[in-house]
Formats: structure tokens, sequence, C-alpha cells
């Protein structure tokens, strides 16, 4: 790493830098390498003018310039103020004067150059037009920044899939020649988008089964149409495998649903609610579902997929349980924090399981933590995701965004959630069968069950806390054992008060 930057002062001092006018192109020359440069500069431009009104942290735009140099491994690239060099392998093949600063259109013009000469080099850059260009470049910007930001397709480019969304999780795909599924699209605001996948990444598994040993007929039968029910996927990125879990036609089901189950001889009735985006929508439909069954024995809130990073709104869910006790800190630097506390008094008392998983994440996560520290919440199922921020999302002028997760979360008592994740007191995946259930319940009742909270300890590593309670690979299965679970804990009070004191 010294030798390569001693190697780019050098040349640097050395080299004759390029003449250029106050533009890096000539406007009889807007289309070069198959782009129009001047359109692809301004929506660059547009980018790094948003990207400057959002606290980083000390981060700054000459970090995300440099992390143009993850798109390929050969390209290593310095921004010193006064130039923008760019070396592939040995060889120096760009030398640009250094934009004044907050020049923003000269900004856009030095990233499109930079990516002209790295597309000379690049196939795979060469094949990327348009929206695709736009994605993988401005990930690669934002790496230096915010690894969790992302850009998402033009609007305008969407407006003709609007009936797929209502009808499927969010993506296109086609089969690769292995047999997988890779994704040739994702649309804007749905399941699939909020879960992170993205163009180019490739579904190997879908609820624990080889996707290259499943027919069109039965991947499409459980990634489309209206019937509820939750689907795992294990995708490989190009950030390594993981695994994503998505409910169909979320965004028609809306941002909550209530289930009812009815009174009988063993309990006063139960209410299932299951946010899928913690909004204002889901606070109202939750806020309904509560005061229409006041008089139910207790409740199911299912957060196994809850997205969204609207911390009013998960304040406002959080209130209803809780009342007005802090519920999250956000930080958006090392010093800024704010307290979030919901502003009106709780409306119900009865029992309440938590169900949490790997695709629980963001203020979901805080909203998990704070009815577990208020003592409001039985948690149950897999750890959470541990990716507990909120984003900035900035619209850009082509009709695109960017989300920028640049804002983190502790728990209203101030417990990291964000990298550590929040812990169940009960895992799933480890009473997977009924008679592991059984066993498990009757310790409880014996007052033989030696729980362990998680949360509270700080000394086990994560690495070993995810693997003594794995993800569950399939939703039908999860779906089933969360239901079975959780309805028995909450139709016998002596098993719920015994967790709960533990």
């Amino acid at each position: 790493m010294k030798l390569k930057h001693l190697f780019l002062c050098l040349t640097m001092a050395i080299m004759p830098c390029s003449v250029f006018s106050s533009d890096l192109f000539f406007e009889d020359r807007p289309i070069q390498d198959g782009i129009d440069v001047f359109k692809v500069s301004d929506v660059f431009a547009d980018i790094y003018e948003k990207l400057d009104s959002v606290h980083w942290a000390g981060k700054n735009i000459d970090v995300a310039i440099e992390s143009l140099e993850s798109l390929n491994p050969n390209a290593h690239i310095a921004a010193t103020g006064e130039r923008a060099v760019l070396v592939w392998g040995d060889e120096l093949i760009a030398n640009y004067p250094y934009p004044k600063e907050k020049d923003w259109k000269a900004y856009g013009q030095i990233t499109t150059a930079l990516l002209l000469k790295m597309r000379e080099r690049d196939a795979r850059l060469q094949s990327l037009q348009n929206a695709g260009l736009y994605e993988v470049v401005v990930n690669a910007l934002l790496k230096g920044i915010d690894q969790n930001g992302y850009y998402v397709y033009s609007r305008d480019a969407i407006n003709d899939w609007d009936t797929k969304i209502l009808t499927s999780i969010g993506f296109d795909g086609g089969r690769d020649f292995r047999g997988n599924l890779r994704i040739t699209g994702v649309f804007k605001d749905s399941p699939a988008d909020m879960a992170g996948l993205r163009e180019g990444d490739i579904v190997s598994e879908i609820n624990g089964q080889r996707v290259e040993n499943m027919s069109d007929g039965d991947i499409s039968a459980i990634l489309t149409g209206y019937n509820s029910g939750t689907s795992k996927l294990k995708v490989l990125t190009p950030f390594g495998n993981r695994y994503v879990t998505l409910r169909k036609a979320t965004i028609v089901l809306a941002d909550a649903d209530i289930i009812y189950r009815a009174k009988n001889e063993t309990t006063d009735g139960l209410l299932e609610i299951v946010i899928h985006k913690i909004t204002d929508g889901a606070v109202n439909i939750v806020n309904e579902a509560l005061a229409k069954h006041s008089d139910i024995g207790g409740i199911i809130l299912d957060l196994r997929t809850a997205t969204g990073d609207d911390e009013k709104a998960a304040a406002k869910i959080a209130g209803l349980f809780i009342g007005q006790k802090p519920m999250m800190i956000v930080s958006e630097t090392a010093v800024d924090e704010l307290q979030v506390v919901p502003g009106g008094d709780a409306v119900t008392d009865v029992p309440v399981v938590v169900l949490i998983s790997d695709n629980t994440r963001g203020t979901s996560e805080a909203l998990a933590s704070a009815l577990y520290e208020n003592k409001r919440g039985l948690l149950v199922g897999t750890p959470t995701s541990g990716r507990a921020r909120i984003a900035s999302r900035i619209d850009l002028n082509n009709g695109g965004m960017l989300e920028l997760l640049n804002k983190s979360i502790k728990s209203g008592n101030g417990n990291d959630i964000d990298g550590r994740g929040v812990f169940p007191l009960i895992c799933l995946s480890n009473i997977r069968s009924s008679s592991e259930q059984e066993a498990f319940f009757l310790n409880v009742m014996n007052d033989n069950f030696n729980a362990h909270d998680y949360n509270k300890d700080k000394n086990v590593s994560l690495s070993s806390l995810r693997k003594a309670c794995p993800v569950i690979s399939s939703g039908v299965d999860e779906d089933n054992l969360a239901t079975s679970v959780s309805v028995k804990i909450l139709t016998n009070k002596k098993i719920y008060n015994d967790l709960m004191d533990l």
C-alpha cells in the first residue's frame, strides 16, 4: 500500500498534467463509449450535491471518488485535492485536475471520465447501460461513506411494472446456465427492494430447496400470487451469501395484517398482528385492531419481516404497549443522539409474544427491544439482523433515489442494537420437533428451564450466538413453528409468567 501511494505521488509530480477546458468533455462529442457523457455526468453531479447535505461523521466526497476503485481489483484511485489519478495495475491511465469544492458539475464529469477509462479495460462495466450503470457506480461511490447505502432505479423506469408489483415479491429473474435464478430487475418499494436484493443477485435456494432442482412452475407458485406466507431465499450477492425472507403481495396486503383467533375453552381469544412495514398506516391498523378486540387474552406481534425506518411510527406502535417510556435512541453522528419517546399512554396490558428473525431490522429491532426492556413482550424466534439503522432517502433529479443508512439505533436504555441485534429468549430453531417442544414446555412448567438472556450478556461472541440459534431455512416451517409455540405460551398463564420472570 505504501509503494502504491509513493508511486501515485511521484507520478503526479513528474507527469505532465492533461490540459482541459472547464469541462472534461466537448459539446460536439456527447456520446462516448455508447453513453451520453453529459447526461450521466449530470446524474452523478446531482448525487454528489445530495450526498453533501447528509451528515457523515467526518467522511467526505473525496472518499466516495476513491471508492470507485472497488469496481475492479486492478483499479487504484487517489484523490489528493489537486489531482485525481487512476492507476490500472502498474499503468497510469488517467490524471485529472481535481474539482474545486462544491463544483458538482466538475465532480460529475470527473466521475464519468474515470468510469470511461475503467470501461475500456473492464468487460463487465462495458456491458452496463443506464440504470444498471448508475446502480453499480453509485453503490461503489457509497462504499466509502455508507456500506449500507444504495441506488434505486428511476421511478419513470418502473411505471409499467406496477401490476407486477401487486402480484409478486418484487423482482424479475431468469435461469442462468447453472439453473439458478438470476435477478434481472428489482421493483422500487417492493418487498425485494426493502430486503436489499439487487439486479445480478443469484437465488440459489428457496425454502431450503435448491433452485436448480425446482421447476419454473414451482418457483412461480412460491414467489407470486396474493396468497400469504413466508418465503426464504438464499441469495448470492457480490458481498457473499445472505438469507432473505419475503412475504408475497406485501404491498397489496397493506403495512400490517390482523388475524383474530376466536375465543375457545382455553383462551379469551388471540390477536395476531403481522407488521410488514413500520409506517403511520401500520400504526392505524394496529391501533384499530387493539380497540376492536379489547377483550383478547394475548397478542402475537410478528416482526419477523418488518421493515421501515420511520422512527416516529415505531414510537407510536411501541407506545400502544409501553406508554411514555424511551423506546430508542437515534445516533446520526458520534455525538448527536436523539431519544425517541412515545407521546401517548399504553392502550393494552395483555400478554405479548414478539416474533423476531434475522430479517427483523431497522426500527423493528428497536420496537422488539423496547417491549423486551419494558417487560411487555416475550421474544421468540431467532436473532435479529443487527442492521438497526434509519435511512435518509434522497430523491434524485433523474427520478431515481439514494437510500443512505446513516443513522444508527440504540435501545431505549442505551444498549447497542446496530451491529449486534436482539436475541430471543426462546430460540425456535432449537425446538423444531413436537417432542422437543413438549420437553421444553415441561421444563418450564417444572421450573427446570435454565434460560440465558444474551441481550444482557455482552461477553459472548456474536458469531457463537448466531451459530447456537441458526436461521430456519424454510418459511413454511418457521410459520408453523412460530404459531404453535406462541399459542402454547399465550394460552397458559403460568408458562408466560414463568418465562417473563426469568
